[in-house]
């Protein structure tokens, strides 16, 4: 298990030590006023995030089609779009 990187976000002022501890995979949790405020992450990490947020989505999107019947097509319906 690993541990959870939380600093006080006046730690910024030494921003090279926060960084050293923010590695992929584990993000460094930041807090203003003693609650949890802002994240560092690895790019990598957030470009994965990214990615997965745009997938849940489209995936959502087909959900509903299917849900409301629009996204169902016949196989002459199919072939016809690909040119067959």
């Amino acid at each position: 298990t690993v541990m959870a990187n939380i600093l006080p976000v006046i730690d910024l002022k030494n921003y090279n030590e926060v960084l050293k501890n923010c590695r992929k995979g584990e993000p460094v949790f930041m807090t203003k006023n003693g609650r949890e405020r802002f994240v560092v992450l690895d790019i990598e990490d957030y470009g994965r995030e990214q990615a997965e947020k745009k997938l849940l989505v489209k995936l959502q999107e087909a959900e509903e089609a299917v849900k409301d019947g629009k996204g169902w097509m016949s196989m002459d319906e199919l072939k016809e779009l690909v040119g067959e």
